[in-house]
């Protein structure tokens, strides 16, 4: 599925599956009695008074197939993209890739406010009307973006349409005063509803059906918003808005109404809107309702009868050329690309042909046009293949194959090289490195061979020679998504002839990869394990939760095998942030990559390392593709006996050891390189804590482990911290926190432990 991770940010991506956002959204509780030392009121260094942070996967051949009638799910969750891997079984046809994103960060969605309320799924349930929309409008935004991930009876409380309802009506108010930015919490109530319809897209049984009357609603808001005068600034504050009301259209799935908005903006950009990346990010979002209305039959209607985006889409690319081969890439070719899926329609064929052919002529398959050639030349070889001559595309992936990777390099019978401009030198460096793979994995694994009747025996190293050509040309190659770090393709492993690809791209990054070849080791490793430990197709390894060692294992062989220590998993290892049993449900659907890919190592290397006969046990379920048997063995045979075990393997391995307790009987008093156990607080309160640094102290490290409930960590330097003061802090789920702060000068500094649950035994320590 995924691979390593250090870069993260890749852009604001129209993700299919929403990533599993753990962020905590915390209360302020009542005053509470603070023992402080014993230092007057005012003096410097003295206490003050107390006041009151995309995995597709399909089975089948590497063919070109034709769109289906069921769309693809509603834009997910404001989330980077990831410089980790991916795996997929079988070619993605192009119309459920969609269109490419930027290849630089576009951003956090964050919001001016601090965590200062409750952000669980109850905390909105239980508001109704005006109660609720009021609720929203005092969140985050990361807080609303974890609603996203809601299932269930949460989802119905959440999003059913009697609470969908009142949050658009309040959307509609705020749109008629709106001042061009988030001041007044209408962001928020944006990306509510667009979560309400991507959690009822997937659990409708929950949720409930929507019907007309939250349409209207819906629509009234939208209307109100774009035709007020600030949704025309451009700004960050506003592109951040106006991007997500973009993206609502879609949600709502009223493409057809909105294509004057979508051609006011796309005609609107100039050169000056890439001060702000937000505004950027608004065009990129004006493509996503334009990919997805193809689903849409009244947008189709309506395109039909007035085919005006189509010309304002060719103009937009043909006048924005200077833009391919930068950061702002498909900020051109993407309007390629949407205009070119429409030749699907016959009625619009006669309008789109001559244009796709404009622009195909206007660009080139490679070189520093290649993005919009191949992103027109692409739907035509989808949608209009019996007219391939006209465009010049028939073949199309061989002319690609050949333009991209003119060098085909046969390492040994197992491995085989495709590369853009890899060198002689390089090629021989791969293939020894990957060769030394091969017998390193064994050994880890220590399998008996290739699993009998498995046809993987050979995996195509495709390396393209940089993140944005891989972008550019591996979606029309081999149908797959690349929003990510990498890609391992599985065919079918039954099917005699079947072949393996790992799919990859150079970096010149300090990776410490051969050749630069971001996510070599890591996706190989993906193919080995598919030959010796895990039998079938991905749909049968994927029956039961078993991401913790696909992911792991990848993990594991990648730095070990390089000599690298994981340097990410290390730091995590001393948060305690999940007990060992609650890895073995590791899905993709509900982790983010913090679970998936560092807790995926740590889990597989304690297995390894500490518990060997077990890691063989469980391979042996997966060498028989019995997969339901391997959960049952790790789930219950295991299930929790490993978890406190784990817990001190993880401390030894973040080099934490106990410490003493601190001096002094003031159980808030804090010191150098000692603890405080015991700690506890209800919940909406905060446990205070603080210590005195000396002179020439140049950093702090405060963690917090053990004990139950829900415990967020704040530091202030200045100020008794809280959730809405303080200056460093970390709110993982549970009670395992950790924060490192420069210090400059002597004097008290000030921790909090805030009670987002009822908390009791944790331990606190502090080093300096």
């Amino acid at each position: 599925m995924i691979g390593t991770r250090p870069r993260r940010a890749l852009g604001r991506l129209a993700a299919s599956l929403t990533a599993a956002v753990i962020a905590l959204c915390l209360g302020t509780g009542p005053a509470l009695a603070v023992v402080a030392p014993s230092h007057a009121a005012g003096t410097v260094g003295s206490p003050p008074t107390h006041q009151t942070r995309t995995h597709t996967h399909q089975t089948g051949t590497p063919t070109h197939e034709p769109r289906t009638s069921a769309s693809p799910a509603p834009t997910g969750a404001s989330t980077a993209g990831t410089d980790a891997g991916a795996v997929q079984h079988g070619r993605l046809s192009p119309g459920r890739i969609p269109p490419p994103r930027p290849i630089v960060a576009r951003g956090s969605a964050q919001s001016s406010r601090k965590h200062t309320q409750s952000c669980t799924p109850a905390a909105f349930s239980s508001r109704t009307g005006q109660a609720l929309a009021s609720y929203i409008e005092s969140s985050t935004t990361d807080c609303i973006n974890t609603l996203f991930s809601t299932t269930g009876s949460d989802a119905h409380g959440v999003f059913q349409e009697s609470q969908m309802i009142p949050v658009a009506q309040a959307f509609q108010r705020l749109s008629g005063g709106y001042s061009g930015d988030n001041s007044a919490g209408i962001w928020q109530l944006v990306i509510y509803l667009r979560a309400g319809y991507y959690v009822q897209y997937y659990d409708s049984a929950d949720v409930g059906s929507y019907d007309a009357n939250l349409t209207t609603a819906v629509v009234g808001g939208l209307n109100a918003f774009f035709a007020g005068a600030h949704s025309k600034d451009v700004s960050t504050t506003n592109g951040n808005v106006l991007g997500d009301a973009v993206i609502l259209t879609d949600s709502a799935n009223i493409q057809q109404d909105y294509l004057g908005t979508y051609k006011r903006i796309l005609n609107a950009y100039n050169s000056s809107w890439d001060a702000y990346y937000a505004m950027d990010g608004v065009v990129y979002d004006v493509y996503t309702p334009l990919w997805r209305g193809q689903w849409n039959p009244a947008f189709v209607t309506a395109i039909t009868h007035d085919s005006s985006i189509i010309t304002t889409l060719d103009s937009f690319a043909l006048h924005h050329t200077s833009l391919l081969g930068g950061n702002n890439t498909f900020l051109d070719a993407d309007a390629g690309q949407d205009l070119a899926i429409y030749v699907q329609f016959p009625a619009l064929q006669a309008t789109v042909r001559p244009l796709m052919l404009g622009l195909l002529h206007a660009s080139h398959i490679s070189g520093t046009t290649a993005a919009l050639w191949v992103a027109v030349a692409e739907q035509s070889n989808a949608y209009d293949n019996a007219n391939c001559s006209y465009y010049g595309t028939c073949d199309l992936t061989a002319q690609l194959t050949a333009a991209a990777l003119p060098t085909t390099y046969h390492c040994n019978s197992e491995i085989t090289v495709l590369a853009q401009s890899l060198s002689p030198a390089d090629l021989t460096a791969a293939c020894s490195n990957l060769a030394g793979q091969d017998s390193y994995f064994q050994g880890v694994a220590k399998d008996n061979g290739p699993i009998p009747n498995q046809y993987n025996t050979t995996d195509n190293v495709v390396v393209f020679s940089s993140r944005l050509n891989y972008v550019i040309y591996a979606g029309a190659i081999y149908g797959v998504p690349t929003n990510n770090g990498g890609i391992t393709l599985y065919g079918d492993p039954s099917a005699p002839g079947n072949q393996d690809y790992s799919i990859l791209y150079q970096d010149p990054g300090p990776d410490g990869y051969t050749d630069n070849i971001w996510n070599l080791n890591y996706e190989y490793t993906h193919f080995l394990d598919a030959r010796y430990d895990t039998k079938g197709t991905w749909t049968q390894i994927e029956t039961e939760p078993n991401i913790w060692w696909v992911e792991g294992i990848s993990g594991y062989i990648s730095y070990s095998y390089r000599g690298i220590v994981d340097t990410e998993a290390v730091a995590d290892a001393g948060k305690h942030t999940y007990p060992l049993s609650t890895l073995w449900q590791t899905t993709y659907a509900n982790s983010d990559n913090d679970r998936v890919f560092p807790w995926g190592y740590l889990a597989v290397r304690y297995m390894l390392e500490q518990h060997p006969a077990d890691v063989q046990a469980i391979l042996t379920y997966f060498r028989n593709g019995d997969y339901t048997g391997a959960y049952n063995y790790y789930t219950n045979t295991i299930g929790t006996r490993y978890d406190a075990d784990f817990n001190s393997w993880l401390d030894a391995l973040a080099g934490v050891g106990t410490l003493p307790t601190c001096a002094g009987t003031n159980h808030q008093a804090m010191g150098q390189n000692c603890s405080r156990g015991n700690q506890s607080a209800t919940a909406g309160n905060l446990d205070y804590l603080f210590i005195w640094l000396p002179a020439g102290t140049t950093t702090l490290t405060v963690a917090t482990n053990g004990g139950t409930g829900s415990a967020s960590l704040y530091y202030d330097p200045d100020t008794w911290a809280t959730p809405s003061t303080y200056t460093a802090s970390s709110t993982n789920s549970g009670a395992a926190q950790h924060i490192t702060v420069s210090n400059t000068s002597a004097g008290y500094r000030y921790i909090s432990l805030y009670a987002v649950t009822d908390f009791s035994g944790v331990t606190v320590t502090t080093r300096y």
